[in-house]
């Protein structure tokens, strides 16, 4: 005969499960949703509220989420979505649709500047930019880049344009852990100066590097903004640094068209700095003129 005592853990481990069914589901699926529309994070007490639940009730489910990498908490208690989630978004979006999707506005932006455009996103493995596709220039000398090829995000226009756009607590991990190698004298390798390029990024709504990753190679790249204003990709126009110069009103002014347009295709808000006017390089503080240098990509 059976006796009780082998059952009793079993029965109070079913009991401390958490619970897995409709109103669970409901409730993650409501903090997801306010961690994605909130930069900075939210507190525990507003995630409650608007998943109409005790908060004593989501300590344990935020807790898992954060343990798998679906939500991140901050020192102040802030929950923000996490990298596993960012991930996933960027393989739904930076699958063959996307690429498809947006190819008409790479050729045009070719088109309309003469340079190689480029549209890339935050690789689902690892803190870099990856390449989805470009059109390249027809000019015999060009920027010239395979899709597939993958960047650092802290040295190149691409990888700063997505990078400026990361939440407080990521980009905190990533100014800490990430190591930044020197590729030219003027690879931004400091924390503090990269913080402060990247709140020029989001400032002006276009990334630029110069000459810091290849030397007479220039780029600029601006945000592709989706749903609930996250940043699901970015494009990039590159080419001679002499030739880029020369053009960067144009280009500029053409950027800002084309990831405008991007953004209103992946059902996006337009960024507000989308519609700004193109400005002098050297003249706007996100872009100091350095001599004898251009960006780089």
């Amino acid at each position: 005969m059976r006796t009780p005592v082998a059952a009793a853990p079993r029965r109070a481990a079913k009991r401390a499960a958490p619970r897995a069914g409709p109103q669970s589901v409901g409730r993650i699926v409501a903090i997801l949703e306010a961690a994605a529309g909130a930069r900075a994070g939210v507190p525990l007490a507003d995630l409650a509220r608007l998943a109409r639940a005790p908060k004593t009730s989501l300590v344990g489910l935020l807790a898992g989420m954060v343990a798998e990498g679906c939500l991140v908490r901050d020192e102040a208690g802030r929950y923000a979505l996490g990298p596993r989630v960012h991930a996933l978004a960027t393989r739904a979006l930076a699958g063959r649709e996307l690429p498809e999707l947006l190819r008409p506005v790479l050729a045009a932006l070719s088109a309309a500047t003469g340079e190689t455009a480029v549209l890339g996103a935050l690789a689902p493995d690892a803190e870099l930019a990856v390449y989805l596709d470009r059109v390249e220039s027809s000019s015999s000398i060009r920027y010239a880049v395979a899709v597939g090829e993958r960047r650092d995000l802290y040295c190149t226009a691409m990888g700063k344009a997505l990078l400026a756009h990361f939440d407080p607590p990521r980009l905190r991990r990533y100014l800490k852990q990430v190591p930044r190698q020197r590729y030219t004298a003027a690879t931004i390798t400091g924390a503090a100066e990269l913080a402060a390029e990247l709140e020029r990024v989001r400032r002006d709504g276009i990334a630029r590097s110069d000459g810091e990753r290849v030397d007479d190679a220039s780029a600029l790249a601006a945000p592709v903004v989706g749903d609930a204003g996250a940043v699901v990709a970015a494009i990039l126009v590159a080419g001679p640094t002499a030739r880029m110069r020369a053009n960067h009103a144009r280009n500029e002014a053409a950027l800002r068209a084309a990831a405008a347009e991007c953004s209103r295709l992946v059902g996006g808000a337009v960024p507000a700095a989308a519609t700004g006017a193109a400005v002098p390089a050297g003249t706007d503080p996100g872009a100091p003129a350095r001599p004898g240098r251009g960006p780089a990509r």
